[in-house]
């Protein structure tokens, strides 16, 4: 797959964790592999949208008619670092019909009373479908691991249990992709701010999210840990800097096409005769 206009290599060979990855050394503000501007962004990402638009429609298609493929769009990060914009302006380009979104909440008491991963295995996309979810079962070992709700044995629990989760999907057909959205701490607080300075802002602002910033290191070292035990073959994280909400959307846009474009899709050639149905059509 070629690269579109102003990349030098794909994000997602870029921005991939490895082992040996390090969170902290990771750039926040920075746009790796891609020579312009935000002006010159916002012109690779409309261009680019139609490529994934055909990508996910392809993918629903091929389910029409007995495909068992689909996708997954994990979005973690901290508040404010710009997972709404990913779901409206890269998501939001393709057909809503072909998309599940899922946003997870803290969990309910009926949820509690079951496994952490209970109430994820039912939002899990279907053949044809992509799914994305916003923040997702990763919150069960982030804030856990944070605020020491689980113990070092059960969060060693979760990390196997996630990875089995994860391994089913890619058995099943379903292409995980996950992506954490590497803020800044000065960002944050400027986007925090602005939040409270802009009326039409106020419905984005929480008093928690001041809570679980005053944690902002552990919460670090919680991802790092994160990575080191649930970046897989099957199912890799992408760390992407968000500190330019331009580069975070664009990288993301062609971390998902590169990982749509990799499962082969095809038209559906269809059921019927298509030399019976066109002559019908002129006889219509």
């Amino acid at each position: 797959m070629s690269l579109p206009l102003g990349f030098t290599d794909q994000p997602s060979e870029l921005l991939r964790v490895e082992p040996g990855f390090s969170l902290a050394k990771q750039p926040t503000n920075a746009s790796p592999g891609y020579t312009g501007k935000k002006s010159d962004g916002a012109a690779t990402l409309a261009e680019r949208a139609p490529v994934l638009a055909q990508l996910q429609e392809q993918l629903f298609a091929e389910s029409r008619f007995g495909g068992k493929k689909s996708a997954l769009l994990v979005l973690q990060a901290m508040d404010t670092a710009g997972k709404g914009g990913i779901v409206g302006r890269v998501v939001g380009a393709v057909d809503p019909q072909g998309v599940k979104l899922t946003t997870f909440k803290a969990p309910t008491d009926e949820e509690k009373a079951h496994d952490f991963l209970w109430r994820v295995r039912p939002a899990a996309p279907g053949p044809g479908m992509l799914g994305v979810f916003d923040r997702s079962h990763y919150e069960d070992v982030l804030i856990h691991r944070v605020h020491g709700w689980a113990d070092e044995a059960e969060l060693e629990r979760r990390y196997i249990a996630i990875n089995d989760f994860e391994a089913e999907l890619a058995a099943s057909g379903t292409t995980v992709v996950k992506i954490m959205l590497n803020l800044s701490s000065q960002e944050q607080l400027e986007r925090l701010s602005a939040r409270l300075h802009d009326p039409t802002k106020y419905w984005k602002y929480s008093p928690t999210d001041l809570d679980e910033r005053a944690h902002w290191p552990a919460y670090m070292d919680a991802y790092q840990k994160v990575f080191e035990k649930t970046s897989t073959k099957t199912a890799p994280w992408y760390v992407v800097p968000a500190d330019k909400k331009w580069y975070a959307r664009m990288a993301v846009q062609e971390i998902l096409i590169k990982a749509l474009g990799g499962l082969n899709l095809q038209w559906p050639a269809g059921d019927f005769d298509l030399d019976k149905e066109r002559a019908r059509l002129k006889e219509a």
